[in-house]
């Protein structure tokens, strides 16, 4: 096909056009855009679309999703409809290829799969704030970690202490706290909460899931297979080859990654880990040299200007989009491949994933059941009991050792009273603390309920709590 040959002299001059740009400029998306660069209707879609990231990013209301979804599950549990439902859950979901075949149930689909996913993007965000947050600068991160390990330590010592003797094994349900949740009640009190608080909590949270992954890891997995494990490790390190060489696109990153999963499902490792070494070999640098782009960029212009013909129909002017596309690959390069993956994948698991999950795990059937046995279990006691008790004492108590012996100091603007609060809110542990109990009590269904029920019980107690002394507690800074 023909190039079209295009009439400089057909083209306003750059100053109108800039003037005509300037004069009608418009919010479009939460970027200002000039009114003559896209339709009525692009615009109105872009809003839209606008509208749907704002409430997507709202960690309040995907809580809120999650919260719906679970208490969905304990109604649908005790209704006729729970049968069911508890055979679909445990319906096989097969992968062959050839001889070589694959099953595992939706349950377990939905726990070991899909919350990789989720683990994937807890991954994503222990190395966003190990590489630019609050952990790059140990000093600071010292406080809220080391108050995390007295937010991990003493619920678990209390849940052992409750079931010395017994149910033991599900010392670590107690000490893991919900990020998505807590923040998202931390939330609702809005700018009332001291800046240097959320920052607090935030860390504490990522601090709290890294415990929590690390007791997963060396205390919740089966007896390892060793040649699935040495499969793993060299999947593992051509991840980190990948990245050694500096290869920015996301496939081969999540096909290796898929692989590894499997390998650590068959391994007796708990297979979601796949999702954290993943995120963590995944290059968080950008494929271009920022500081060059504006330059480039500018150099560019007058190219795209040249090639443009305002009287040409854009199918045929094949230079101008043939520059124009260079760009576009240049300036989509510039976002890490960390940065991609986080944005693809936020919204399906704060929306999808652990909706579902809540769903298939809050499945707590207290038909025929005697509350008062229910009330008393050991395990139950310990769970809410370290939940409740726990997350405060050791939270607060740790941070108050610090602080008195000189070891850290409180952020400023934040005193005693709002990290007690944020020890109540710890107490919300509600994804993990399900996975964990999932695979603590995973023979024993009768100390299994006993733990979900108490885990949920736990969590609201502590929303609610948290939510109401906090009220209290930042009215000072608001005023």
């Amino acid at each position: 096909m023909a190039k079209r040959t295009v009439r400089k002299n057909a083209r306003p001059t750059v100053k109108a056009v800039e003037r005509k740009a300037l004069a009608a400029e418009l919010p479009v998306g939460g970027v200002t855009a000039p009114a003559s660069l896209i339709t009525p209707q692009q615009r109105r879609r872009l809003e839209r679309r606008s509208t749907f990231e704002r409430i997507t990013g709202n960690g309040t209301i995907s809580a809120l999703v999650m919260i719906v979804a679970a208490v969905a599950a304990v109604i649908c549990a005790n209704t006729p409809a729970f049968d069911a439902v508890h055979a679909f859950l445990q319906e096989p979901v097969a992968i062959t290829f050839g001889p070589w075949n694959f099953s595992l149930s939706v349950e377990l689909f939905v726990n070991d799969f899909l919350m990789a996913i989720f683990f994937l993007l807890v991954g994503i965000e222990l190395k966003y704030e190990m590489t630019v947050g609050e952990l790059r600068r140990p000093r600071q991160a010292l406080l809220p970690m080391l108050a995390a390990v007295g937010g991990v330590v003493v619920p678990a010592c209390i849940y052992g202490f409750i079931n010395r003797g017994g149910a033991v094994y599900g010392w670590a349900i107690p000490m893991a706290t919900d990020i998505a949740f807590a923040l998202g009640v931390l939330s609702l009190l809005g700018s009332r909460v001291p800046p240097a608080l959320k920052v607090f909590f935030s860390t504490l949270a990522i601090a709290d899931d890294l415990l929590a992954i690390a007791a997963i890891a060396l205390f919740y997995g089966h007896a390892p297979h060793l040649g699935w494990l040495a499969a793993a490790a060299v999947v593992t390190g051509l991840l980190v080859l990948l990245n050694v060489r500096r290869h920015f696109r996301l496939a081969p990153y999540l096909v290796l990654g898929l692989v590894l999963w499997l390998c650590l499902f068959q391994s007796g490792i708990h297979a979601t880990l796949a999702g954290v070494i993943l995120a963590f070999t995944i290059p968080a640098r950008s494929d271009i040299v920022a500081s060059e782009l504006v330059g480039w960029l500018g150099a560019k212009l007058p190219e795209l200007e040249d090639r443009f013909d305002d009287e040409a129909h854009i199918l045929g002017q094949h230079d101008f989009t043939h520059a124009a596309r260079g760009v576009e690959r240049v300036v989509h390069r510039v976002t890490p491949p960390l940065q991609r993956l986080e944005h693809y994948i936020a919204t399906p698991v704060n929306f999808l994933i652990l909706p579902i999950f809540a769903f298939v795990n809050a499945q707590v059937r207290l038909v025929g059941v005697d509350p008062l046995s229910l009330v008393f279990d050991p395990v139950a006691i310990g769970v809410y009991a370290g939940m409740l008790l726990g997350k405060p004492l050791g939270i607060a108590g740790m941070t108050f050792l610090l602080v008195k012996t000189h070891v850290a100091d409180l952020p400023t603007g934040v005193g005693m009273r709002h990290i007690v609060g944020v020890g109540i809110l710890g107490g919300i542990g509600f994804t993990m603390s399900i996975l964990i109990a999932g695979l603590a009590f995973t023979q024993i269904p009768a100390e299994l309920l006993a733990a979900k029920t108490a885990i949920l019980a736990g969590s609201v107690s502590a929303a609610l709590i948290g939510l109401a002394y906090m009220r209290v507690a930042c009215r000072k800074h608001a005023a």
